[in-house]
């Protein structure tokens, strides 16, 4: 249930009793929240004394629904979570269920998925730039960015046939390979978006309005982001050496030459600054992956009716279609073993998790997902206090909270 206004205002801040004391509702409907996020806060003038995040305006109901779909299907509602960069999370729940069912995915398919969440990442920044510079006035940097989240969108519906929810990966690999083409599109993307990224660093990162409204604004140590489970770009802002794609690697990350990008000053500036080395050092990952892509099939070999077959294989032959038949038929497909595990990869915002529980059926008995937003958006209190109103916008944005990773 929502909180009311009487459950949100504190009554141990020095000075409640003050005049001068109110409460504000920032969102659900707000021009500068973007989405379905509502604060409550307690303000003195216009500095905030206590901040009070109230989730639940989405009503999604994600992890209930994987109880009713199979390893598959799911991938449809993934994708609705992180709406940003959807295949990220496609790439995070096929990358648990194989971990679950004990399939190990071909080596083309681990530089295309690898390429594909790199691109997650630019394209996920991008926005976050884009529309961080646009709620503090930088207009023309938001058109730079999205100009560029069109080509990305150009790519992945050349993959998919479908620009924004992919639905691309599947169990043990991907819907469809990829064609000469789309590495076309690519090497395209690769070579022309220095010459952007560099003019939105001309635009803002010296610009006096924009470093005056985000140096030294809430600003989270290194200590704090620890203890708070902080992950990801927000975390690395904070001085916290830690990215899943070299402590844990997974995909092709382990073949690859990158650096974790980090910052030690731990406010909106530094966030901004990791997020835009950050789309540099995807680049050189992409360039990697198009340089070795491996060649040979996307997906594993179909046997043990874990793996949907190729569609030709499907229209042309009986083994084919017998095969797909028992896949997506209800009750009919592969089975989880009475198993739990859990699976993470580093997402654009940080440590995107699942837990799965098999239990010996085509669909899972429980999954739980570990979200980054929802962490962050939990953070937002302790960095906000004592700052002013307007800096809640850029707060806000360098944590670039995604609403329906909040109601899941």
């Amino acid at each position: 249930m929502p909180l009311t206004l009487a459950d949100a205002i504190p009554t141990n801040i020095p000075g409640t009793e003050s005049e001068y004391l109110w409460t504000l509702n920032f969102g659900p409907q707000h021009p500068a929240t973007h989405t379905t996020l509502r604060l409550i806060l307690t303000l003195d003038g216009e500095k905030v004394l206590h901040a009070v995040p109230d989730i639940g305006y989405l009503h999604s109901g994600f992890e209930k629904l994987a109880e009713d779909l199979d390893f598959n299907q799911y991938v449809t509602i993934v994708d609705r979570m992180n709406y940003i960069s959807p295949m990220a999370n496609e790439i995070a729940w096929h990358h648990t269920v194989e971990k679950l069912l004990g399939v190990t995915l071909t080596p083309r398919c681990t530089y295309l998925r690898t390429m594909l969440a790199e691109l997650m990442r630019i394209q996920d920044h991008l926005l976050n730039v884009g529309t961080t510079g646009l709620d503090l006035g930088a207009f023309t940097c938001f058109l730079y960015c999205f100009t560029q989240r069109e080509k990305i969108y150009d790519i992945v519906e050349h993959a998919s046939g479908q620009r924004f929810h992919t639905s691309y990966t599947r169990v043990g690999g991907l819907m469809y390979d990829v064609d000469d083409a789309w590495i076309r599109k690519v090497r395209d993307f690769v070579k022309q978006f220095p010459k952007t990224h560099a003019e939105v660093h001309r635009l803002l990162t010296r610009n006096r309005i924009f470093v005056d409204r985000t140096k030294g604004i809430g600003p989270l140590s290194r200590e704090d982001a620890i203890a708070l489970s902080v992950t990801g770009p927000v975390a690395r802002a904070s001085g916290v050496v830690r990215d899943l794609r070299k402590d844990e690697p997974y995909l092709a990350y382990a073949d690859l030459d990158f650096k974790v990008v980090c910052a030690d000053g731990g406010d909106c500036y530094a966030r901004y600054l990791v997020r835009m080395e950050e789309m540099m050092e995807s680049l050189k990952i992409i360039e990697q992956c198009l340089e070795n892509l491996p060649s040979g099939p996307v997906n594993v070999d179909p046997e043990g009716r874990a793996v949907m077959p190729a569609k030709p294989a499907v229209y042309r032959s009986i083994e084919g279609l017998i095969q797909h038949f028992e896949i997506i038929m209800p009750n009919r497909g592969f089975v989880a073993p009475l198993n739990e595990v859990y699976g993470a990869v580093e997402s654009p915002n940080g440590e995107l998790g699942y837990y799965i529980v098999g239990n010996g059926t085509i669909k899972p008995y429980r999954a739980r997902t570990r979200p980054p937003s929802y962490i962050h958006f939990a953070v937002f209190p302790h960095i906000i206090k004592d700052h002013t109103l307007s800096d809640v916008v850029a707060v806000l944005g360098s944590l670039n909270i995604i609403a329906a990773e909040l109601d899941r």
